[in-house]
């Protein structure tokens, strides 16, 4: 790091302690039991600090002002028994130091997220997070160990916190299969040969009503992008039994009842399903959890892997293969929201002849001139815009009434007290572990320093050039517009949460200027709507964001009315 930027940093965290540090020796001491294991252990040890004295505070980090404290090392072959101190210089989330955590009445506990070796076929060596099935999340990963929560008052304990880790996160089982829902896991060729162990694919796969292998019926696969689910969700074949009058409000849309809602809509999916003129077709979400995020985000990466070419090359036709899938492009459809939405258009962009439609809802940033607030090609610092006199910090999160909730600063120093180098597990850090070159030590190179908000405008010109997708399908409109005619459709609402909407804009303005051909799809906005509106015009956000899977069917008919050979085997389409 620059001087000028370590400077600026002390300095800036002065500015930010709450109140002074009660005592500035303050240490902090750990150590776990032998019979959590003898070999030693790689890792993120973390200490969190809790107010709500009633809730563990590994559930307590969050981007909200309501957020617990975490600060954390990094550690390599740590013993049972041995001792390590974390002193007052730390940095900590979301108060600067550990130096300057306030006087009070906490909640106290530590845990180590482990790490394994990777020996890469890049000829790298990395120490990253193995999923344990619960789909990249440090707080609930299996294997990982902590202490069980400690109440101190922290005005009167003037000498060091002494910790002891104990408990073992225990493993998770598997979802058993049912009569709609299979759970299909292969392992890739490609992924295992990049990460040099073995590496697998995983999908919850729902099966056509009436499937019979021996039929020559086909079936049209629609895949389902998003974040790591363990089952297939959305789909229930009893009736609802929450009480639809629970008086539970729901934070998110301010409303009761809505496991009642969840298991409605679930119900009348599965009515659908085996109702008599219901199109048939192949319903699937992946599990493409991987060493740095609960996703791969389906393309290939420098750093994750050839994971599009493994989902598109592998496991995609080994589900048509067992369950009669079309097997060709014309034959496949992708939708999701937010990561998924980006994942959408992503492998509708550059695997346009496998696909015949992209439905991709509030995707994650599509063009980097609106990465959320920042134009990373322009602007030369992620967290300020500058002027003469003064600074002011770029946001990060909004609630619907453009209220800011989170600076985009705070949200990449909360991962980087969760993780370093791209190891948080969480959002900012998978876009660079997704998007960046490969850096010198092996991990993903930053695409800004994670403490003064500086942009790398080398790194930034090889995201634009192999991720910008707004950008590469104008760079490549020549060649791949005439696969991508009729496939794309964008939906996003105007008061996005994180500012999606502009990036869809972005794209919009190129879309509707493309000639030879034109797009010929769809862009289209919720007026006021937030994060993740999906082109529901008629239903609030939480009804829509429960209907993926029959929402753009009748677009998906049309698609195939123009594109499906006259001598098709598809069942209940209707569209001859």
């Amino acid at each position: 790091m620059k001087k000028n930027a370590q400077n600026y940093f002390l300095i800036l965290f002065a500015a930010l302690s709450l109140i002074g540090c009660n005592n500035k020796s303050q240490v902090f001491t750990i150590t776990y039991d032998e019979a959590l294991g003898s070999e030693g252990f790689d890792g993120r040890l973390l200490i969190l600090i809790g107010t709500d004295l009633n809730k563990e505070p590994r559930f307590q980090i969050n981007d909200s002002d309501q957020t617990g404290i975490v600060f954390g090392i990094d550690v390599e072959d740590w013993m049972p028994g041995e001792k390590i101190s974390i002193d007052p210089s730390t940095f900590a989330y979301p108060v600067g130091t550990v130096a300057d955590i306030p006087k009070g009445t906490y909640s106290f506990q530590a845990l180590l997220h482990k790490y394994d070796t990777f020996n890469l076929s890049s000829g790298h060596s990395v120490k990253l997070p193995m999923d344990q099935g619960e789909g990249q999340h440090w707080n609930i990963s299996p294997k990982n160990i902590y202490s069980l929560p400690v109440q101190l008052n922290f005005n009167k304990n003037s000498g060091p916190i002494t910790l002891n880790i104990t408990e073992e996160i225990p493993s998770i089982a598997a979802v058993a299969d049912s009569k709609y829902i299979k759970h299909i896991k292969i392992q890739s060729e490609l992924l295992t040969a990049f990460w040099g162990r073995p590496m697998y694919l995983q999908a919850n796969v729902l099966v056509p009503h009436d499937f019979d292998p021996a039929s020559s019926t086909q079936y049209p696969l629609m895949v389902f992008h998003g974040h790591f689910p363990d089952t297939f969700g959305g789909f229930r074949t009893t009736a609802p039994t929450a009480d639809k009058d629970d008086g539970v409000l729901n934070s998110r849309f301010g409303i009761t009842g809505y496991e009642y809602i969840q298991q409605k809509e679930s119900y009348d999916f599965y009515k659908d399903w085996v109702s008599e003129d219901f199109p048939r077709f192949i319903a699937i979400e992946i599990q493409h959890q991987n060493p740095y995020y609960d996703d791969s985000y389906a393309v290939n990466s420098a750093n994750l892997g050839p994971y599009g070419d493994a989902i598109t090359y592998e496991l995609i036709p080994h589900i048509e293969k067992l369950y009669n899938g079309v097997g060709e492009g014309w034959g496949r459809f992708v939708y999701g929201g937010s990561t998924g939405g980006w994942e959408a258009l992503a492998v509708q962009v550059f695997y346009p002849k496998e696909y015949n439609g992209a439905f991709a809802a509030c995707p994650d940033p599509i063009d980097f001139r609106a990465y959320t607030a920042v134009n990373i090609y322009e602007d030369e610092n992620a967290y300020y815009s500058d002027g003469s006199f003064r600074k002011t910090l770029r946001p990060g999160m909004r609630d619907g009434n453009g209220l800011i909730k989170s600076s985009l600063r705070d949200m990449n120093y909360r991962e980087l007290a969760l993780g370093t180098n791209s190891r948080s597990g969480d959002q900012w850090d998978i876009w660079q572990a997704v998007f960046s070159p490969v850096g010198e030590n092996g991990y993903p190179k930053p695409i800004w320093d994670k403490l003064s908000g500086e942009i790398d405008k080398e790194v930034a010109q090889y995201w634009k050039e192999n991720y910008d997708l707004r950008y590469i399908m104008d760079r490549d409109w020549g060649k791949i517009g005439p696969d991508l005619e009729g496939k794309i459709f964008l939906y996003c609402g105007d008061m996005d949460n994180y500012y999606l909407n502009n990036a869809v804009k972005l794209t919009e303005d190129f879309l509707e200027s493309t000639k030879n051909p034109y797009y010929n799809g769809l862009v289209d906005y919720g007026d006021g709507a937030e994060h993740c509106w999906n082109g529901d015009q008629e239903n609030p956000n939480y009804i829509s964001r429960l209907r993926y899977n029959s929402m753009y069917l009748p677009m998906i008919t049309e698609r195939l009315k123009q594109t499906a050979p006259v001598n098709n085997r598809l069942k209940n389409w209707n569209f001859k």
